[in-house]
């Protein structure tokens, strides 16, 4: 007998989609929204499907959403931000921080929410993940965004 296998599927329609923005390094992040922007909708999300909500930075991100995840109005979350190591000396912390405060918004309200906060080392590396070379997170937060909903709707049946 062979062993059941779970998988998420990249189809959007229908799901209503929170999206938390930090607005400190805002030309990062402005990069990292549309990118999500553009994932969630040539997945099939409808624009009036979207809630956008800008925090001050990074560290606000994981209050937002979790208030935004226990209204039950949304199938999924992304929180996007970026810190920069040379901007701050608390670096490490705030990485900690935000990243701890997003896990335990998803793992309290059982609604997928992902970390779409870059921690990088310099800006280079930064432009590089917000849509240059290395791609765009805002596009990969936006994917794993659906494929979650889709897997948690497969793990009840």
């Amino acid at each position: 007998m062979a062993a059941r296998t779970v998988s998420g599927l990249l189809d959007g329609k229908g799901l209503r989609i929170g999206i938390v923005v930090s607005r400190f390094n805002d030309f990062i992040v402005e990069r990292l929204l549309a990118g999500a922007m553009d994932g969630l909708v040539r997945h099939g999300v409808a624009d009036k499907d979207i809630t956008i909500a800008r925090v001050p930075g990074s560290l606000e991100i994981p209050v937002a959403a979790q208030k935004m995840a226990r209204s039950k109005k949304f199938d999924a979350l992304l929180c996007l931000g970026c810190v920069i190591r040379g901007e701050t000396i608390h670096y490490e912390q705030v990485c900690a921080e935000v990243a701890r405060g997003v896990a335990r918004s998803a793992l309290d309200s059982g609604v997928p929410v992902i970390f779409g906060v870059l921690t990088t080392e310099n800006l280079q590396q930064a432009i590089e993940r917000a849509g240059a070379k290395g791609g765009n997170r805002g596009w990969d937060a936006a994917e794993a965004a659906i494929e979650m909903v889709s897997l948690l709707k497969g793990l009840e049946s």
